[in-house]
């Protein structure tokens, strides 16, 4: 899965506007698998390309016991929300944000082979969907444009940035999908995933500038009135 790790972040950030900002529940969103870039550069997790081995792309992911642990995982989201809570004041927020970086690991189940773990032991879990794109591909793109029409909805601001941000991703995503298949060295490939999440989270911190939750603008407007 790759743009579907958004929707948490979008759906966070309709549902409760203690939520932190978007661009924040951006890098929450995809928080392990920058673990995962870096853990890679610095040989202490390791992918391959492996053609074929799924019907959607050829990553062989087959040794990731830190960032794409469960445990792992948990850790990850409960550092980071230690650390968005305290640096908001705010113990909602940082709730959100843990829970949209361990909704990563959840979401990963789905499609991944078996190649996650709970510890980071011997078993491996997977349900595999990337063998079966007429299903993680309708699902992929329900998950995140729900996500975002909910967001949308629940925001008030210009429609242009989202727009531009929804494009880019569908962009991003259409070319994973259909483009040709990554090629080169382990590092050349995880350089290449970190640029590409470098610009979607660039672009939500934009919109996040861009937008207030509704129900902010309405508690606003009630406190003026009175």
């Amino acid at each position: 899965m790759f743009i579907g790790h958004w929707a948490p972040a979008f759906a966070a950030a309709a549902v409760a506007p203690e939520s932190p900002r978007l661009g924040t529940l951006f890098i929450a969103a995809q928080l392990v698998d920058w673990a995962f870039a870096l853990f890679v550069l610095g040989g202490f997790e390791h992918l391959r390309l492996v053609p074929g081995i799924t019907a959607m792309n050829p990553l062989d992911l087959y040794h990731m016991p830190l960032s794409h642990s469960l445990l792992g995982s948990a850790a990850f989201a409960a550092l980071f929300g230690v650390a968005i809570g305290a640096g908001l004041r705010n113990a909602v927020a940082g709730t959100w944000a843990a829970a949209v970086v361990l909704s990563h690991w959840l979401l990963d189940l789905l499609v991944h082979r078996p190649d996650l773990t709970l510890a980071g032991g011997a078993d491996k879990l997977g349900w595999g969907l990337w063998d079966l794109p007429a299903i993680a591909i309708p699902l992929e793109l329900a998950l995140t444009l729900g996500a975002f029409v909910w967001y949308v909805r629940a925001t008030k601001g210009p429609l242009g940035p989202p727009l531009i941000l929804i494009a880019v991703m569908l962009a991003l995503q259409t070319f994973d999908w259909f483009g040709p298949e990554p090629q080169g060295s382990p590092a050349a490939m995880v350089l290449t995933m970190a640029l590409a999440f470098a610009i979607v989270t660039a672009l939500a911190f934009w919109v996040g500038r861009t937008r207030w939750h509704k129900r902010h603008v309405g508690l606003a407007v009630a406190s003026v009135r009175r």
